[in-house]
């Protein structure tokens, strides 16, 4: 049976059926998620492995890490165009497979340069996936559940935070860096066959073409939604990037503790993305000013809690992760707002993330080579989330004006 006449006479379904098959779409699309997730921050964690191995020193291998992110805002909008006219069901399969090809390579890489440009080529698929997976995951539930939909597919992301990273870490102790890698192919592999098996057959749109995504670029709303997203979860990422530095050198506490911090981090990432989605089903402008209302001031009040020990330390961290939650509400709304061009400013989301990822710790870099110390970067947070809240407002007041909302 092929996917066109699959998709043309579905076969009818109990709402027990429906539900169990919307769920079992959400957990391959999450797989994916767990692989991205766990690629993308155990690179970091590996860094002191394969700088040693590869001979250099730790602050050039750290450019292997940017070229994956710099792969990530490239891939995003030039695949989701490429890939306008393919059925989504094929064209994940195909991101995913290629992700599986690159990050294999990554382990076989020989050399420092080999190695940085699989690294470039393992972020191409990284948005593009991510974008097109929350589409076919809003298209499985209705449409007052696609914000949890969204949710289900980050989850696989933020479990990685929490299992995927420390699992692959411990792992690569035992079978080398380059086994990491080895393992997150095998999961993107074993994705390519879920997706294969379990998204719906739905044909591509016949009036799809790349002319029409890049109509996404001439949104004003599509811009302001991302700015949003990139600039008010960059304070988010301006913690993040530090809590191992605030550990060991404000706290001086060791490994183990730098660990239960990020867990920390991965578990509140993930209890907020799950709680996010379901609020922006019932309320999303709501839910969008809660989550950089609140994180401006958990991140306003972290210096005091790192500099209080490590218990108060770890309540701030799990709660700064209520920016986690911003990445489904901004998603969702791109959904809202993107008309015609959906797959481009689904994609073009994940771009601003890591956008957010790069400004956030640039900018709490200067605060503390200025000499305030690692927990000022709290300060720097607040400010980003605080900046978030107020782009959110601009933009809705322009949707308004538009007639959009």
């Amino acid at each position: 049976m092929t996917d066109q006449t699959a998709s043309a006479e579905p076969r009818p379904a109990t709402a027990g059926h429906h539900e169990v098959s919307a769920r079992a779409v959400l957990f391959a699309l999450a797989m994916g998620g767990f692989a991205i997730g766990t690629t993308e921050f155990a690179s970091m964690a590996l860094l002191p492995n394969f700088a040693a191995d590869l001979g250099v020193n730790e602050a050039r291998a750290a450019d292997a890490i940017s070229a994956y992110a710099l792969g990530v805002v490239v891939g995003a909008p030039v695949l989701a165009v490429a890939g306008a006219r393919m059925r989504k069901r094929m064209l994940l399969i195909w991101l995913m497979l290629a992700f599986a090809v690159f990050n294999t390579l990554s382990a076989l890489a020989p050399g420092f340069g080999l190695f940085t440009a699989s690294r470039f080529l393992s972020g191409l698929p990284h948005g593009a996936y991510f974008g097109v997976a929350a589409l076919v995951a809003a298209s499985v539930v209705p449409r007052n559940k696609r914000a949890t939909a969204v949710s289900r597919v980050f989850l696989g992301l933020t479990v990685a935070t929490t299992l995927g990273v420390p699992a692959a870490t411990w792992l690569s102790q035992y079978i080398g860096w380059r086994g990491g890698y080895v393992i997150v192919g095998f999961l993107a592999l074993a994705t390519a066959v879920a997706v294969w098996l379990k998204a719906p057959r739905t044909p591509a749109d016949p009036n799809a073409n790349p002319l029409r995504e890049l109509g996404a670029l001439g949104n004003r709303q599509v811009w302001l939604t991302l700015a949003t997203g990139a600039i008010g979860f960059g304070g988010f990422f301006a913690v993040y990037t530090y809590i191992a530095s605030t550990v060991q050198t404000t706290l001086g506490y060791g490994d183990t503790a730098v660990a239960f911090m990020l867990m920390t981090a991965g578990v509140g990432m993930t209890v907020f993305n799950l709680l996010m989605g379901a609020l922006a089903d019932r309320n999303m402008n709501a839910t969008a000013y809660m989550a950089f209302g609140a994180g401006a001031v958990v991140l306003a009040l972290f210096p005091v809690a790192a500099y209080g020990g490590l218990w108060t330390m770890g309540i701030a961290v799990f709660f700064m992760a209520v920016l986690g939650g911003v990445s489904t509400v901004m998603q969702t709304r791109l959904m809202n707002v993107a008309g015609d061009s959906q797959q481009l400013a689904a994609s073009l989301h994940h771009a601003a993330f890591n956008t957010a990822n790069a400004l956030g710790p640039f900018l709490a870099a200067r605060v503390v080579a200025a000499g305030y110390g690692f927990p000022a970067s709290g300060y720097v947070g607040a400010g980003l989330a605080a900046l978030g809240f107020v782009l959110f407002a601009i933009t809705l007041r322009d949707a308004r004006r538009s007639g959009i909302e």
